[in-house]
């Protein structure tokens, strides 16, 4: 049996930015393939009624906790996790160690003009960041062929894809055997808040715990119901399993 922590049985693995950096970067430059994931309020939410998410999570190489609610409820049901990893607090650091490393990345998320504008960000603030592609993923199930020679032919060594859940992890699943790229990472929203197509919000808001009121504020339409129904639906869930594994 899987013994990492699991919340809503999803494992979870107890990392820091530093250790996922080094585990990525190793698993780019090794013959080894893995899919990298994140597990936040709204992934878990969706996994409980989305078999097949629930099953990509569960075959995932590692799945780290983004969010501090995810991490406020692995603590509640006695597995903490550690700390919250945000892709937007680590990204910097991560593209200079892996440009360091002379590994080449492909970005495929988020409409045209943003993933444009995250990839010439990008490659303004990281010395030596070698962008073997940059795309959006929003494509018809039959250009997914030409999409996936792109990304074989560009030689990456780890793939991003950020175009939200679930159908970043669809495409993952659907996709993973035909992908030669090592790495294959979803990332979510990403590369639109290094675009600047997103805010994020001030430090002392996502320092505590309320990075999801931040982005509530950014986004009320599109994330009011991600947040005023998912939240204490999540939190129901959480109590729920607390008491089967007390009993």
């Amino acid at each position: 049996m899987d013994p990492r922590p699991r919340v809503l049985g999803v494992p979870l693995d107890a990392t820091t930015p530093a250790r996922l950096v080094e585990r990525v970067v190793a698993r780019a430059k090794s013959s080894e393939r893995a899919v990298i994931a994140y597990a936040n309020v709204h992934v878990l939410n969706r996994a409980c009624a989305d078999p097949a998410l629930r099953r990509f999570l569960c075959d995932a190489d590692l799945v780290y906790c983004d969010g501090s609610g995810v991490a406020l409820a692995a603590r509640a049901l006695g597995t903490p996790v550690g700390e919250r990893l945000t892709g937007a607090d680590f990204v910097w650091p991560l593209m200079q160690r892996v440009a360091a490393e002379q590994l080449p990345v492909f970005l495929l998320a988020g409409e045209p003009a943003s993933i444009e504008a995250a990839a010439a960000r990008l490659r303004a603030e990281v010395a030596g960041l070698r962008i073997a592609g940059a795309a959006h993923g929003y494509v018809a199930l039959a250009e997914e062929a030409d999409l996936i020679a792109a990304i074989n032919e560009s030689g990456a060594k780890i793939l991003f894809v950020g175009m939200g859940t679930p159908r970043q992890e669809r495409f993952v699943a659907r996709n993973r055997d035909r992908l030669e790229v090592p790495v294959v990472w979803v990332v979510g929203a990403l590369f639109d808040f290094v675009s600047g197509r997103l805010r994020r919000g001030p430090a002392w808001m996502t320092d505590n715990h309320l990075e999801w009121l931040a982005r509530l504020l950014v986004e009320p339409r599109r994330l009011a119901a991600r947040y005023l129904v998912g939240n204490p639906l999540f939190v129901l869930r959480v109590l729920r399993e607390r008491l089967r594994r007390r009993s």
